[in-house]
């Protein structure tokens, strides 16, 4: 491993030994559950946040696979059980999964592949346990079981207005044919286990998506780790809304860091955030408020009524000794700090943090954040940056160049193959710190 330096802090290998020092196998996350109980959803979250992580994962989608087949955008007959031909079709798309996913493993050096399917019968999942086995690959099996009606009904609309398989096709023929091709599923769908023959798996099953989980044989730290995160999930309709703190008199100064008070526009738009949050909700009460310890994002939140709650976590990634200068002094008294954008994510100030160390402190506040229903967080730039990644999957390269302006509110709404935004400006005036990603950037 290269040794740390002041163009590279981290070490040059830094990202591979976060990535595997506390693995021990490669390990294929199987989905399991009839259509509309969350799946994808839930597989999605668990590839963003392991690679958000530096673990590599990749998901592996068998509808995306069957798509490529001669049935693009099939009807609810295709999944019929005793239909011979639509089940030759579904299982060369799942051969194509599994075999690209091993491919994947040996080639890349996987850590954890993602299967998603439905994966809905006791043949199946044995198919896929030794085709595994035989590549020395853990399986972990996670089954999602719903049986809460407003939450299939949410699920189903979501998916015919999201999902490839209705792409072009009427809102509700989609509806109609997606509820016909559910109850071809339910004909032939054997529960995870419910006889005992599969208790030799490793395997989770969420009951309406945080209601209930029961967990089964996990025997390694990383399947711990994946489990203790989808202990935090829930699939409940929901919003997230961020915000950097008003502009600070640190912003108007070109100064990094520091514990600045806000400037008159920043206080202008503190003043005005509690009108834009109420236009964007639609009048919700139930929202709660995280800041950080900092004063200016405690200022900024100040005439917002709902409840705050305070984390050092959120706190803008530690400049160390550059804290309190503009870019220009810095160049003038630590010139060899000025090499940062060599290797953003990785670099760290000296006696301060890299992007990679912010990420890692905000681990717990994710885990959090996938806990709750509805929050609006008002804190960094830096720390937004990594928050807006998790939920958007930018590469680590491109993490430290997000744009988020001062003085703009945006908002989040997960859905099952994406993160839906909306941004509300507030036309109050702000200076720019964004910083564009250079050209080269040495690499």
């Amino acid at each position: 491993m290269s040794r740390p330096s002041f163009s590279n802090p981290a070490g040059a290998s830094m990202s591979r030994v976060f990535a595997t020092s506390h693995v021990e196998h490669q390990i294929c996350v199987c989905m399991v559950g009839l259509p509309a109980r969350g799946k994808t959803y839930i597989a999605e979250k668990v590839r963003r946040y392991l690679q958000w992580l530096s673990i590599p994962t990749k998901s592996f989608n068998v509808g995306n696979y069957r798509r490529k087949t001669t049935q693009p955008f099939p009807s609810a007959d295709f999944f019929n059980p005793s239909n011979p031909d639509g089940e030759k079709l579904r299982q060369q798309a799942a051969q194509a999964a599994v075999d690209d996913m091993i491919d994947w493993f040996a080639r890349d050096a996987g850590v954890v592949g993602v299967l998603d399917a439905t994966n809905s019968t006791r043949a199946r999942r044995k198919w896929i346990a030794d085709t595994c086995a035989e590549n020395e690959i853990k399986v972990l099996f996670v089954e999602s079981v719903c049986d809460d009606e407003e939450l299939i009904m949410h699920n189903i609309t979501d998916v015919k207005v999201s999902s490839p398989d209705y792409v072009g096709q009427d809102a509700e023929q989609a509806a109609l044919d997606f509820r016909e091709r559910i109850r071809h599923y339910e004909r032939a769908y054997e529960p995870l286990d419910a006889d005992g023959s599969e208790s030799h798996y490793s395997y989770v099953k969420m009951i309406n998506v945080g209601g209930q989980v029961i967990i089964h044989a996990i025997d390694n730290f990383l399947e711990s780790r994946i489990v203790y995160f989808l202990m935090n999930l829930h699939i409940k309709p929901r919003s997230i809304w961020l915000s950097r703190h008003g502009e600070s008199q640190f912003n108007v100064e070109g100064k990094l860091g520091g514990d600045a008070l806000l400037s008159d526009r920043g206080e202008s738009y503190a003043a005005m955030l509690p009108e834009l949050v109420d236009k964007s909700t639609g009048g919700l009460k139930d929202l709660t408020v995280w800041t950080s310890t900092l004063r200016r994002t405690i200022a900024t939140a100040r005439h917002l009524p709902f409840k705050k709650l305070t984390w050092k976590a959120l706190d803008e990634l530690d400049a160390g000794i550059c804290d309190g200068l503009t870019y220009e002094e810095i160049e003038v008294r630590y010139p060899e700090e000025m090499k940062r954008d060599a290797d953003k994510f990785n670099y760290r100030y000296r006696g301060g943090e890299s992007y990679r160390d912010v990420v890692i402190r905000l681990e717990p506040v994710i885990m959090e954040l996938e806990r709750q229903e509805n929050v609006l967080i008002v804190c960094h730039q830096a720390v937004l940056r990594c928050i807006y990644a998790y939920y958007h999957n930018i590469p680590q390269e491109d993490l430290p160049y997000i744009n988020i302006p001062l003085h703009e509110v945006i908002k989040f709404t997960p859905k099952p193959y994406s993160t839906q935004e909306e941004r509300i400006p507030s036309g109050i005036k702000a200076v720019s710190t964004h910083r564009p990603k250079p050209a080269a950037t040495g690499k």
